[in-house]
């Protein structure tokens, strides 16, 4: 759900001309990539000057889905950048970062100003906020431990959206109408971009 709402917005920066699906990233940032302690395991590795936003969206950047999965804990490649679909959380999270450094935009407040504010999702955002307390579902795990709800203290475009069931309709009904959209980002949310041809997600 978070995915999918960050897309919404990537795509109005797109309309604002502040961003282009297929400029590579390394055009928006001040500095190389690896020069950025977080990413700086990409060091030698070229590749990062191929992705795009793009290729970040529709998880064909060929970068790793998650560090921490990673044997040695560190970030890299597993993939040739658009050449198949691979999951990667650490990709939509790279957009957002390359949207903060290189544009200048705060991802959760602008979230809240473009999106959620419009659409009238009083009850969500991209960071925990204390009045979620009193209307909050937690999960149970397969073997019926109980899940507490991860309250996260930072935005995370790959996941730290909180939000009910009456927001996500509300949010569900403009993205699949492109409210607020021009017809050619509108078109960008259906278009067919990158077969799923693997048998497991991971």
């Amino acid at each position: 759900i978070s995915k999918a709402a960050f897309a919404y917005y990537v795509l109005m920066l797109v309309d604002d001309g502040a961003l282009d699906l297929d400029k590579p990233i390394s055009a928006y940032l001040p500095r190389p990539l690896p020069d950025y302690p977080f990413y700086a395991d990409l060091a030698g590795h070229e590749r990062w000057r191929t992705i795009t936003a793009r290729r970040l969206l529709t998880h064909s950047s060929g970068l790793a889905d998650q560090r921490f999965l990673e044997p040695d804990g560190k970030f890299r490649f597993k993939l040739e950048p658009g050449s198949r679909y691979a999951y990667s959380n650490e990709g939509i999270n790279l957009l957002q970062f390359v949207i903060e450094q290189g544009l200048g935009f705060k991802v959760g407040a602008e979230m809240d100003r473009r999106v959620f504010a419009p659409l009238g999702m009083t009850r969500s955002s991209m960071i925990w906020r204390d009045d979620f307390k009193d209307n909050l579902a937690d999960g149970y795990e397969a073997n019926g431990k109980w899940v507490a709800h991860d309250d996260r203290s930072s935005v995370k475009a790959a996941g730290s959206l909180d939000t009910t069931i009456g927001d996500l309709a509300k949010l569900t009904a403009a993205i699949a109408s492109g409210k607020g959209l021009s017809a050619a980002s509108r078109a960008e949310l259906t278009k067919a971009s990158m077969p799923i041809v693997s048998d497991a997600q991971f």
